[in-house]
């Protein structure tokens, strides 16, 4: 047999990171537990099979570059500008809270100052997966506190990208051998500042007009596979290329190169063509970062470990709850900010591994950031199940419209989303009467804002739907995303008038059957309609056509 190092990792890693993921999944916990729990059983500190740490370091690399890629892509200016009064502020306020509790705690430990600043640093960044996921499950990534949440996080990510390139440069200052005088601080930091300037520069100016006009002609190739491995290419090439030319890290070249790319209309088709590899990379990456864990750190430094808990599941949250309070926004706004934020992740992890390979971290540090991680990601879920109000309850109090009780033969839209603002526009111009159900709070505000009759409540709730007037209405249009909850608003309607012309929407054949068979007289699927259309485009003679 062939001495194989690099398929064993990262067979080894991939197999049992699947399994430990599926049984996080399970238990209903963050599947990255599980693969940082599959890094410490391949690890060098567990029993067993030990993958090659060398070549796991190198993978992560790559794990890394994506991630940011892909945080890239997704930075919005226009949804951080949405909420900047109170996420710029926020987090802000919340790392510098942070880097002083874990200064705080560095100092009892008897770390220097700079050691301190990185660890509390790094116990300051949420991990954007386990956040999103969060939120996700609870239905609220739409709303005002899911945005909220999401653009604290992009003003987190902005500060550590900042400081994973300021790092390096204060370490060189910090560890001279020479007197500390200003020059010795100000010139590492002016080279540094110099060398982003330039590669900004690049950016902006050059990469920002070549990049779309590249991914231009690859897509008139029709080449589905050029397509993919140019944006692979721009991912890896700019960040490998900001590292060799202009001394940046990684993280940031991908970073800027997913913002650049983010900025054009193909950004989504990229999204969805490097998911699968960024996902792949992104799980070795983490199983990478279990393997540098020694479990040993839970018996030799217990209380130091439970203090680093403390800060990352109370003390930032606390804080986060404190300021959005402060900032005049709501209880429930507050308690969903300070329960995304109660863990650490994808951040913390470089962060701490740059704060070792510069010597500026010792090892026992980024033992408590990882320990604290895999315990706060572990614990998140339940935070979140006891803290975060779910999306509008069916026991919530129903917010009838005004002088609507005795409207008849009108229309019922149930969902206020793209598809539902479509349909209310439509509904708006034929003169059409109909009465909009809405679960979402801040949603239904605008709905109302904009002069529509809303019923602020669960479509599933009979009450919210006897006080739209379903038992008067002539149709329901079901224009919310979840098919099957869709179902659960088809079986009340139907209870309450069983006469009543019912449309709904679907994303897939089975929620088209499961809606049908809960009583809908139509199902609109997007893809049926397009093949629908084009069809009966081919019916007539050739032409433009609007």
């Amino acid at each position: 047999m062939h001495h194989t190092p690099l398929i064993a990792t990262i067979v080894a890693g991939l197999v049992i990171a699947f399994i430990m993921g599926s049984i996080a999944h399970k238990l209903k916990v963050s599947p990255i537990a599980g693969y940082l729990l599959a890094g410490i059983m391949v690890g060098p500190f567990t029993p067993g099979f030990v993958a090659d740490g060398n070549l796991a370091a190198e993978l992560a690399e790559i794990g890394v570059i994506l991630l940011m890629f892909g945080v890239g892509l997704h930075f919005s200016l226009r949804d951080l500008l949405a909420v900047r009064k109170i996420a710029v502020p926020g987090a802000i306020g919340q790392i510098a809270s942070a880097v002083l509790m874990g200064m705080a705690l560095a100092w009892a430990l008897g770390w220097d100052p700079l050691a301190g600043f990185v660890f509390g640093l790094a116990l300051s960044v949420a991990s954007t997966v386990v956040l999103l996921r969060g939120l996700q499950g609870f239905g609220i990534v739409d709303t005002e506190r899911g945005r909220i949440a999401v653009g604290w996080l992009i003003v987190e990510d902005l500060v550590m990208v900042l400081a994973l390139v300021l790092l390096p440069a204060l370490a060189e200052v910090m560890q001279g051998d020479g007197p500390m005088t200003w020059d010795a601080i100000l010139v590492p930091l002016a080279q540094t500042a110099f060398k982003v300037t330039g590669f900004l520069v690049v950016m902006l100016l050059v990469a920002r007009r070549v990049i779309p006009l590249a991914l231009h002609w690859v897509v008139h190739t029709g080449s589905r596979e050029l397509f993919r491995l140019a944006v692979l290419a721009i991912a890896l090439g700019v960040a490998f290329g900001a590292a060799v030319v202009f001394d940046v890290s990684f993280a940031l070249g991908a970073f800027f190169a997913g913002m650049i790319l983010g900025e054009t209309p193909l950004s989504r088709q990229a999204t969805e063509e490097t998911l699968p590899l960024r996902d792949a990379f992104a799980v070795l990456f983490f199983v990478s970062v279990g393997m540098l864990f020694n479990p040993a750190v839970v018996v030799e430094q217990p209380l130091p470990l439970l203090a680093t808990v403390l800060i990352i599941v109370f003390g930032k949250s606390v804080i986060a709850y404190g300021i959005v309070r402060a900032l005049g926004r709501s209880h429930r706004i507050a308690i969903t900010a300070a329960a995304s934020l109660a863990q650490i992740g994808e951040f913390s992890f470089i962060l701490a591994g740059l704060g070792v390979s510069l010597q500026i971290l010792p090892p026992e540090g980024r033992d408590l950031i990882l320990a604290g991680a895999l315990l706060s990601i572990l614990a998140n879920p339940f935070i979140f199940n006891w803290l975060v109000p779910r999306r509008q309850a069916q026991t919530d109090p129903i917010e009838p419209p005004a002088d609507t009780g005795d409207r008849t033969d009108h229309v019922v839209l149930v969902g206020y989303g793209r598809v539902g603002k479509l349909i209310a526009q439509d509904l708006l111009a034929r003169k059409r009467p109909f009465i909009l159900i809405e679960d979402q709070t801040d949603t239904a505000n605008a709905a109302k804002g904009e002069g529509l009759d809303v019923v602020r409540g669960n479509a599933v709730d009979p009450e919210a739907l006897k006080a739209a007037g379903v038992d008067r209405a002539a149709k329901l249009l079901i224009a919310i995303p979840e098919g099957f909850e869709g179902g659960a608003v088809i079986e009340a309607a139907r209870a309450i008038n069983p006469d009543i012309a019912i449309v709904a929407r679907a994303h897939s054949d089975a929620e088209v059957d499961y809606l049908e068979a809960r009583g809908a007289g139509d199902v609109v699927m997007g893809e049926r309609e397009i093949a629908s259309r084009m069809l009966s485009l081919c019916a007539v003679p050739l032409k433009r056509h609007a």
